[in-house]
Order: structure tokens, then C-alpha cells, then sequence
């Protein structure tokens, strides 16, 4: 689908409907985290459900998800492992990394994170716990808690009491505890009685009087309309497949190798646009080209073309990959000397190539076409102060601090256009707590929510994003439109 910058075609006035073919209280458009989740919540409060989903089920970005949920304060698997963890310390770091902090959203999935953990384990997702001590992308194995953030980075150390808050499904292996997850929340939603409609796509809303009422479906051949008596929920995804959407809002994402399902391509951002809904943080999007594990290669500098650091090289990997974008014609390379030289573990997937080895910095700035003499000032003051266990430029946690004294140096190549980098879009449409759709004067579109992935709430930018996020406040602020759309009055 195209991006459609007249989105009239996408709303229909209820006296324009010829009949009505289905009905039931809530109305939720896309069958992945965030969809399941406000179609078990809607349920479990007494609504009658009608779950749409345009594949057969399991294709959309959960399903590439990896399986973390960013969840903390407190929850059972911390403190089996020995972490003290609060919702205070957890809003306190979430307001520090986000983008424009909403305090409302933050302080809600902060001070309900261990109850939504323990509802999550009741729906019969597993979850160890056991903790991962590594710093790494994910476990291969199926242990639970992991660092999935910037928390241990400066200046969030800071102003936080560091914990570790990403939860892993157990599951073996890399990839797949999203998707086991999915299974075990539809399989429940439809043994509640939630009536799941595959092969379905939603190609309008219907309105009446101004208030959402019901959708258009086009189903094998045949045009159909369905009605909402409470409300219509959109949890449909992002916008990555939407070619000429990317290019309008995030660019960048363009030349990168987009993560999502082959559904992501905006309709139910242009469906609540078409509405009234105003959107937030659509030039934003999840970055990343990770160059660690091995953990000891946080050890090693990240320069750009000048032979200057920019970021402390421990942070998380996306907030790395957006400092590295920036860097001038997005030219980075990661620096090391012998004692922690390794490949990359993704380095096959990420084209992170090895330039060369060098016997002396001087010979890799010319290998390199750096400034004459700056990656050998850089790597003096860097190694000085590393000595002593400090970085006062970045503030690199002393875990990851250690001279690079020892030749040969070797660089891997981690620019923009040669490496390769991952990312989906972040932006979506405006809404509360609740998950209510809001317009531009953030008044309530009535009878419309969002959740997941076509909506903005805690995940604004790849600074501050943290592994779980997507995962956590899908499956959080799901349940929340889910439970809200449930109460609604006609």
C-alpha cells in the first residue's frame, strides 16, 4: 500500500452503510502484542470481541521480535535474582532517556510493571528465574533477566539506581519467544470466547455523528461491515513496508534493512489520521548495527573521520548506531589492539568488515585517510585516563575501560552504506493513557484507540530505547485500550 495523503476514501458516514454483517462491543484491528492483549482485557471485562487481522495470524512485527519485555519495579524474576528494583528508580530512568517524556504513560506502565508481569505468566507465558550476566543483544539460551538498556550508562547512572529490566520468554535460541508468546495469548483470547478473523483487511472506519461506530473488511472477494458499539481499537503496526511513507517521515530507514512484518505498512496510522488523530515522533525510528558481543570489544574506541570519539562505546546498541549516523558523511570505525581483537559475532549479518591490522596508529590513520595525528591524540588522552579507571569525555562505565596500548590495531568498518544496519519506525498516532486516539487539539477522538506499534507512547527514538520496550508497552498499554474500550457508553 502506498502512503495516501488524502485519507477522506478511509471514512465512511454510518448512513452510507448498506448492512451490517457482524457486531460485537470492541472492534480490534491487527492480531499481534498489542491487538491479543486489548482482545483478552476487553474480554476478561465482559465485552463481546471482534479480532481482525488481515494474514493468517503470527506475521507481524512481534513475530520478529526477538522476545523481550522491558519490565521492572520490582517484579519476581529481579528479585529472585537478587535485584532491588522500584517504580520509582523505573520512571526516573525512563523519564531520563525518552525524548519528550510523557509522565502520565511512563508513571502508569512503571507502577503497573509487576502486576502486568504476573498477568503475563498467568496467560501462561514462561519466564525463568535466572539472569544473564553478559553484555549482549540477546541470550541464546533461556535465561531471563538481562541488561537491554542504557541503564549502567552515564549520565542515566546518575540520575537512576541502575536494574536490569529486560525478561526474555524462555525460550532456546535467538529468535522465537515473541512468537511463543503470541501463540500462548491468542490461544486464549479464543478460549475466552474473543471471535478471531483471519484473512481479513480493514480498509476504513465508519462514523456516526462523529464517533467511530464500525469498520469496512474486505474479505475473500467480498466487501463487508462490521459494527463497534463501544469502540474500535487500531493495533495494526508501523509504517517500514510503506515505502513511500519511510521516505516521507524517516528517510534513513530507507537504505536500512527494515525489521517488521509484511503488514506494516501504516494503514492504521492513515486509518486514525483519516479520523482525526494527530500523530507524534514519525521522523523517529529504531536504528541499530550492533558491534558487540563479544563483550570485551566495548573495550575498544569508536571514532569517526576526524579520529574523534563521539558516544560512550558501552551504550546500548541503538544508541550507539544514531551517534554513529550522525557522525559527518556517517563514517565510523570501531578501533582495537590485540589483546581484545575479535570479529563480531553479527558480523556476517551486518557486513561490519575488517579493514586491516596496523602495526602502529600512524599507519592506520593512513590506512584509513584519517587526519594526520588525530587518532594518535585521541587514543593518548583516551588511554591516560583509561589507566586510572575514568573517561571524562564519555564517562565509560570502568567495566569497559582499559588503555589500547598493545599492537597490532585492527578497525572494523561500521559506516552508514557499508555496514549494515536494522531498524522499524517508532512514530504512530497520539494517544493517552488510556489509549485514546487524540487530535491535534488532544481532544478524545471519540470511539477510537491505538495501540502497539501505530501508536507513539513510551519508544520514541533510538537513544533511549531499551530491548523489551516494544514488546512491553504493546502487551501494557494493549490491555490498558482494551480494558477502557470494554467500558465505554453509547
Amino acid at each position: 500500500m502506498t502512503f495516501v495523503s488524502n485519507t477522506d476514501c478511509m471514512i465512511i458516514e454510518s448512513h452510507a452503510v448498506p448492512v451490517w454483517s457482524k457486531a460485537a462491543d470492541v472492534l480490534i484491528v491487527g492480531a499481534g502484542m498489542a491487538g491479543v492483549c486489548a482482545a483478552i482485557e476487553a474480554r476478561s471485562t465482559g465485552a463481546s470481541v471482534l479480532l481482525v487481522e488481515r494474514s493468517g495470524g503470527g506475521t507481524g512485527a512481534t513475530a520478529a521480535a526477538s522476545g523481550h519485555f522491558y519490565l521492572g519495579g520490582g517484579t519476581p524474576v529481579q528479585t529472585a535474582c537478587g535485584f532491588n528494583d522500584s517504580a520509582e528508580q523505573m520512571i526516573r530512568y525512563l523519564e531520563a532517556v525518552a525524548l519528550q517524556p510523557d509522565h502520565d504513560k511512563i508513571e502508569a506502565y512503571c507502577r503497573g510493571s509487576v502486576a502486568h508481569f504476573e498477568w503475563l505468566e498467568a496467560q501462561g507465558i514462561p519466564f525463568e528465574r535466572s539472569y544473564y550476566p553478559h553484555k549482549d543483544v540477546i541470550q541464546r539460551g533461556t535465561e531471563c533477566l538481562i541488561w537491554t538498556g542504557n541503564e549502567q550508562v552515564w549520565p542515566y547512572r546518575e540520575l537512576a539506581k541502575p536494574a536490569p529490566r529486560g525478561h526474555k520468554v524462555a525460550f532456546e535460541g535467538e529468535e522465537g519467544g515473541a512468537a511463543l508468546a503470541l501463540r500462548l495469548l491468542t490461544e486464549r483470547a479464543e478460549a475466552l470466547g474473543v471471535d478471531t478473523n483471519p484473512y481479513s483487511k480493514v480498509d476504513a472506519l465508519v462514523r456516526d455523528n462523529g464517533r467511530i461506530v464500525g469498520v469496512r473488511v474486505q474479505r475473500f472477494g467480498r466487501t463487508l461491515y462490521w459494527r463497534a458499539s463501544k469502540a474500535v481499537i487500531l493495533a495494526a503496526g508501523g509504517f517500514g513496508q510503506n515505502r513511500q511513507m519511510v521516505e516521507t517521515f524517516v528517510p534513513q530507514l530507507a537504505s536500512a534493512y527494515i525489521q517488521g512484518g509484511p503488514y506494516d505498512d501504516g494503514l492504521g496510522i492513515q486509518l486514525g489520521i483519516a479520523a482525526g488523530g494527530a500523530v507524534q515522533h514519525m521522523e523517529q525510528a529504531f536504528l541499530t548495527s550492533p558491534f558487540y558481543p563479544p563483550q570485551d570489544l566495548l573495550k575498544g574506541i569508536l571514532v569517526n573521520r576526524k579520529g574523534q570519539r563521539f558516544v560512550a562505546e558501552d551504550s546500548y546498541h541503538s544508541r550507539s548506531s544514531i551517534h554513529s549516523l550522525r557522525q559527518p558523511q556517517g563514517e565510523v570505525y570501531l578501533i582495537v589492539d590485540v589483546q581484545i581483537f575479535a570479529y563480531p559475532r553479527f558480523a556476517e549479518l551486518t557486513n561490519q568488515h575488517l579493514v586491516d591490522g596496523f602495526e602502529t596508529l600512524e599507519q592506520m590513520e593512513t590506512g584509513l585517510e584519517l587526519p594526520a595525528g588525530a587518532l594518535q591524540a585521541t587514543l593518548q588522552a583516551y588511554n591516560a585516563h583509561a589507566a586510572n579507571g575514568e573517561d571524562p569525555q564519555f564517562h565509560k562505565h570502568p567495566n569497559w575501560l582499559k588503555p589500547l596500548t598493545e599492537g597490532p590495531y585492527a578497525a572494523f568498518d561500521l559506516s552508514w552504506g557499508k555496514a549494515v544496519y536494522t531498524g522499524f519506525t517508532l512514530g504512530g498516532l497520539s494517544v493517552n493513557v488510556r489509549g485514546q486516539v487524540l487530535d491535534d487539539a488532544g481532544q478524545v477522538v471519540p470511539g477510537l484507540y491505538a495501540a502497539g506499534a501505530c501508536a507513539s507512547n513510551i519508544a520514541q527514538d533510538s537513544n533511549g530505547y531499551a530491548s523489551g520496550t516494544c514488546l512491553g508497552e504493546a502487551s501494557f498499554f494493549g490491555r490498558c485500550a482494551g480494558r477502557q474500550a470494554a467500558k465505554e457508553y453509547m
